[in-house]
C-alpha cells in the first residue's frame, strides 16, 4: 500500500509540474482565469444568427520568398478560390467572403490587382495588415495614410465613412503586437497605437485572439471598446463590452475570434489543447472545432441571438494552401451550411469584417431581426464591391 500511495503521489506531482510548464509555455495564465469565470451565452427565442468571417493575414513575401514564389502564391488564390467559394451560399444567397488583410510593407500592384479581381466577383474585401518595429507616431501615420490611399485610388478598396468622407478600414497587427503588446517591446514600438488607428480611419481591430503568444489579452471572446493609455502598452487588455443601447467608448472597437479549450483534442491524452480560431495545414477545421466556435457565443451584450465567429489564417504559406483551398475548408463550409443554417435553430450569414462591424453597430443601436438587412448599416461597400450582390 505504501508503494502504491507513493506511486500515486509521484504521478500527481509529475502531472502538476507538466501542467504548470504547459500553462507558462503557452502563456495561458494571461487568459485562463477569465475563461474559467466565463458565463454561458444567454438563451433566447428564435434562431441563432451566425455571422461567419474568414480573416487572412495575406503575406505573399512570407519567409523572404523570391518574386516568382510570390506570384505563384497569389496566382493560386486567384485561380482556385473562386471555384471553392462559388460552391457555397449562406441563408441570404451570399458566397463566403474572404477578407484579405494585405501588409503595407509587401505592397505590389500586380498582386493587389488579382485580389481586386476576386473582390469584384463578390468573393472578398481588402483591408489593412501591418508589420512594423521601433516605429514612431509620424512613421505609423505616414504608412497608414499612404497605403490606404493607394488601396482606394488604385484598387477601389476600402469603404468611405458617409459622415466624414474619410476612408474606413479594418486592421490586423503583424506579429499580434497591437499597441506594443509584445512583452519584449518588439514588433511595434507605439504605445498610443489605438488612438492613431482611430484617428487615421480604422473602424475596428481584428487581430485577436493571439494565444499562445504573450500578446493575448486577459479579455477574451468579446466585442468591446478599448481606451488607450498613451504611456503604457497593451491598453486593449481590458475594455467595455459593446451592448444594446450603448455608445462608443474609448478609442477603438476590438472584435475577437473564439478562444476556447478543446477537450476533444488533448495533449498527452490529458490536457486540452487551445482552440484559437487559426486554420492551418496542421490545424484544419473540423465539426468539433466549428461547434466550439459557436459555443464561444461572441455577441453584442443584450443581443445573444446574433453570434459572431471570426477565424483567421496565413493564406500564402505553402504548407497551408492545400487545406485553405481544398477539401478541408470546402468541408467546413458544407458543415456550416448543413448543420448551422436550417432556418429554425440556426441561420448562417457569410460576412466580411466591414459587414460584421456594421451588424455589430446595428445591434448596439437596438436593431433586431435578420442581420442580413444591416450588412451596410453604416459603412457602404468599397468601390470594388459596390456592384456585387451583398
Amino acid at each position: 500500500m505504501t508503494f502504491f500511495l507513493a506511486g500515486v503521489f509521484l504521478f500527481i506531482t509529475v502531472l502538476a509540474l507538466a501542467l504548470i510548464r504547459e500553462l507558462r509555455a503557452k502563456n495561458m495564465l494571461i487568459w485562463l482565469p477569465t475563461y474559467i469565470r466565463r458565463k454561458k451565452c444567454p438563451t433566447h427565442a428564435g434562431p441563432t444568427h451566425i455571422m461567419f468571417c474568414f480573416v487572412d493575414h495575406f503575406e505573399p513575401r512570407w519567409g523572404g520568398a523570391d518574386y516568382d514564389s510570390e506570384v505563384r502564391r497569389v496566382d493560386r488564390w486567384s485561380d482556385e478560390y473562386p471555384k471553392l467559394a462559388k460552391k457555397h451560399r449562406d441563408a441570404d444567397g451570399c458566397h463566403p467572403k474572404h477578407c484579405f488583410y494585405y501588409p503595407e510593407e509587401e505592397y505590389r500592384k500586380e498582386h493587389l490587382d488579382k485580389i481586386e479581381a476576386l473582390c469584384r466577383q463578390g468573393l472578398g474585401e481588402i483591408e489593412i495588415h501591418l508589420h512594423h518595429e521601433d516605429d514612431t507616431e509620424a512613421g505609423l501615420r505616414e504608412k497608414l495614410s499612404r497605403f490606404t490611399q493607394t488601396l482606394h485610388n488604385t484598387h477601389g478598396a476600402l469603404s468611405k465613412h458617409p459622415e466624414t468622407g474619410k476612408l474606413a478600414w479594418g486592421f490586423v497587427h503583424g506579429d499580434w503586437a497591437l499597441d506594443n503588446s509584445e512583452a519584449t517591446g518588439a514588433n511595434c514600438g507605439i504605445n498610443n497605437e489605438l488612438i492613431i488607428l482611430r484617428e487615421e480611419g480604422c473602424y475596428a481591430d481584428f487581430t485577436l485572439p493571439s494565444a499562445p503568444s504573450n500578446t493575448q489579452t486577459t479579455k477574451i471572446n468579446s466585442i468591446y471598446y478599448a481606451k488607450d493609455d498613451p504611456n503604457k502598452p497593451k491598453s486593449h487588455n481590458h475594455g467595455k463590452d459593446v451592448r444594446v443601447g450603448g455608445k462608443p467608448w474609448g478609442d477603438l472597437m476590438i472584435v475577437q475570434g473564439p478562444l476556447m479549450l478543446n477537450w476533444k483534442n488533448r495533449k498527452w491524452g490529458l490536457l486540452p489543447r487551445i482552440e484559437n480560431s487559426d486554420i492551418r495545414g496542421n490545424s484544419p477545421p473540423s465539426p468539433n472545432r466549428i461547434a466550439l466556435w459557436v459555443k464561444a457565443g461572441i455577441h453584442v451584450q443584450g443581443r445573444p441571438e446574433w453570434v459572431f465567429i471570426k477565424i483567421h489564417t496565413h493564406g500564402t504559406q505553402e504548407n497551408d494552401m492545400d487545406t485553405l483551398l481544398g477539401e478541408s475548408v470546402d468541408a467546413m463550409f458544407t458543415e456550416l451550411e448543413n448543420n448551422y443554417n436550417d432556418g429554425n435553430k440556426y441561420s448562417l450569414h457569410y460576412v466580411s469584417t466591414r459587414e460584421m462591424y456594421n451588424i455589430i453597430k446595428a445591434a448596439e443601436a437596438g436593431n433586431t431581426g435578420n442581420p442580413h438587412e444591416f450588412r451596410n448599416y453604416i459603412l457602404p461597400p468599397p468601390d470594388n464591391c459596390s456592384g456585387q450582390r451583398i
